[in-house]
């Protein structure tokens, strides 16, 4: 049996990238300690919704970067967080930022961005426009990112393109039974895919006005690729570590073959 060791790192972060970088390198070490291969960080990791995103965007090859990926090789673990490198027209890109432990780094551009409950995403963030599968050893794992949770084709072409995990960094927007629709999207992208789903929310915090900019709910999850919950977090930040069995993929899809039975089909008006 193959597996992949994770460990879900809930944090809250800040406004202060340097203060979230030593967070991800604390969670680094945590995750290293409990013989994780990949830890997986929130959307916003480097800097909290909420402030203006453009000063602290910086490139791949900037010093956020570097000191993640330093602290991945350091520790032996793969890490994922949310990041923000610089768009154009004066907005700035909603990265997911991918650092193994041999020093490759790679990235995905949330596609689908959160023009919805009254947020406006779009307004300061440019969209991506691919899809992204990275390997975290030998495993195919997807990259998306909180609001692409309500879009099932993202998910379907992951798998379609080989992903057995699929992570889903969030910074969940708080109000009425905003917490069950995180958990209920990410169990149902499973059942779409039938993968893995690592979904990994900011901590609820203590500060948030309602109806202000996205900042978590917490609630972070690992669902099997049957829809079942395995591992999930409470509102506080914590981290928890969880192994998924990589047989259970091809044990799902023989009984469960979603992707084979799709079908294309046309609309026909009638009546």
């Amino acid at each position: 049996m193959t597996s992949l060791t994770v460990a879900l790192a809930q944090i809250e972060a800040t406004a202060d990238p340097a203060a979230n970088a030593a967070l991800v390198e604390d969670g680094l070490h945590h995750a290293a300690d409990a013989g994780a291969a990949l830890a997986v960080f929130p959307e916003a990791t480097m800097c909290r919704f909420g402030v203006p995103l453009g000063p602290v965007a910086e490139p791949l090859d900037g010093p956020w970067v570097a000191r993640i990926a330093a602290a991945a090789r350091e520790t032996g673990v793969h890490a994922v967080a949310g990041m923000f490198t610089p768009g154009s027209d004066g907005r700035v890109r909603n990265t997911l930022l991918s650092a193994a432990p041999d020093g490759t780094i790679a990235h995905y551009d949330k596609v689908h961005l959160y023009d919805a409950f009254g947020f406006a995403e779009s307004r300061t963030v440019e969209p991506g426009d691919r899809a992204v599968v990275v390997h975290v050893g030998e495993v195919p794992v997807g990259l998306s990112t909180c609001y692409d949770l309500r879009f099932p084709a993202l998910y379907q072409a992951l798998a379609d393109a080989g992903a057995q995990v699929i992570v889903a960094p969030a910074s969940w927007g708080d109000g009425p039974g905003k917490l069950d629709a995180f958990t209920t999207l990410a169990r149902a992208r499973a059942l779409d895919s039938t993968t893995f789903i690592v979904a990994v929310d900011q901590a609820r915090p203590s500060d948030a006005e309602p109806g202000s900019a996205p900042r978590g709910v917490g609630g972070s999850l690992a669902v099997a690729p049957d829809g079942a919950v395995l591992a999930s977090a409470g509102a506080a930040p914590e981290q928890i570590v969880v192994d998924l069995s990589l047989d259970r993929v091809d044990e799902v899809r023989a009984v469960l073959p979603v992707l084979t039975n799709r079908r294309d089909f046309t609309v026909s008006p009638q009546g």
